[in-house]
């Protein structure tokens, strides 16, 4: 019943035709589909509304400048990975040469083990061994753990925010991630990354 009024969007590979027809529609469409999804992506990262919201016109546009030649198989999964390298970036260049204590920090306070140089956390995930290398760890996660596990280090959400959506105390939440966390550094150290 609740579907009725609810707005219909338009199909992902619809919305990546209107892109390789140069249709200023296809932003429209992006933003009706994929704002709150983008949104959430780049405030996790940020924590400040305005610069969310720049991040978010900026993968539009980003995504107009890639489209073509690109033509994504999977247009959330696309969005999402421009949104977080925009609002990575854009937050280094706020946070450059200061700590300031938000979720940013904490992650990547937390990933250090894991990771050689946690400055370059963006770099060495996109290398094509290791992105294989995390994709099989995850895939071994129990999906429950998999999903604390990505809200966490994907998305950048708070422990109590996870711990209180998947129904956990912070501690067993904080908990679990620390295991995963050395179960991923173990994993990484067996195939000659660290």
């Amino acid at each position: 019943m609740g579907r009725a009024n609810q707005k219909q969007t338009m199909p992902d590979d619809r919305i990546v035709e209107l892109y390789w027809e140069r249709s200023e529609s296809a932003i429209s469409e992006t933003a009706d589909k994929y704002g709150d999804y983008c949104h959430y992506i780049a405030y996790n990262i940020l924590y400040n509304r305005e610069d969310a919201e720049e991040s978010v016109n900026d993968t539009w546009l980003d995504a107009w400048n890639n489209m073509p030649p690109h033509k994504p198989s999977i247009l959330s999964t696309f969005l999402g990975k421009i949104t977080r390298r925009i609002s990575v970036d854009r937050w280094r260049k706020k946070h450059a040469g200061k700590r300031g204590g938000g979720e940013m920090d904490l992650v990547l306070d937390e990933l250090e083990d894991c990771v050689s140089d946690p400055t370059d956390i963006e770099m060495v995930i996109e290398q094509q061994e290791m992105v294989r290398v995390i994709r099989e760890f995850l895939d071994a996660l129990p999906a429950t753990e998999r999903r604390v596990f990505l809200r966490r280090y994907w998305y950048m959400d708070s422990v109590a925010g996870i711990a209180l959506d998947y129904d956990l105390t912070e501690i067993k939440t904080a908990s679990m991630l620390h295991r995963k966390r050395k179960k991923l550094r173990e994993k990484l150290e067996s195939e000659g990354y660290l």
